[in-house]
């Protein structure tokens, strides 16, 4: 039985480049960082606060070949906000430039996408409140 997942593998062609953009940009935490002799590098970053680590795998993705669009449900990430419309100006401010340029309105809720420097796609997302 699968209980919880701990480590998600994001394929970057530079690593350094990659762990400044996910912890400079976005603010997310260095978890690990080593190599092993005859290994590759691994380094993961995660949200503050959260035990979900992203595993920053160096080489190229054959899935991204052509770059999956993020309005047809290819690749990419999700990650929860309160406030999406703020966390996209923070964004802004960083450098990030934003698909549609900014934070969109949908019936489920408001959500902005955007690309780290190697094209994987991620998107900010506010859900509407559930009604009960």
């Amino acid at each position: 039985m699968i209980v919880k997942t701990i480590h998600v593998p994001i394929v970057v062609r530079d690593q350094e480049t990659a762990l400044r953009f996910y912890t400079e940009t976005l603010g997310f935490e260095k978890r690990q960082d080593y190599q092993q002799s005859g290994r590759p590098r691994w380094v993961t970053v995660a949200p503050k606060g959260q035990e979900l680590e992203f595993i920053l795998v160096q080489g190229e993705h054959p899935a991204s070949h052509p770059k999956p669009d993020a309005d047809s449900g290819g690749n990419h990430t999700v990650f929860l906000t309160d406030d999406c419309k703020k966390d996209v100006e923070m964004l802004k401010a960083r450098g990030v430039r934003f698909k549609d340029g900014g934070a969109v309105e949908a019936p489920w809720g408001t959500a902005a996408y955007f690309t780290d420097p190697d094209g994987n796609h991620l998107t900010l997302l506010q859900p509407v409140p559930q009604q009960h």
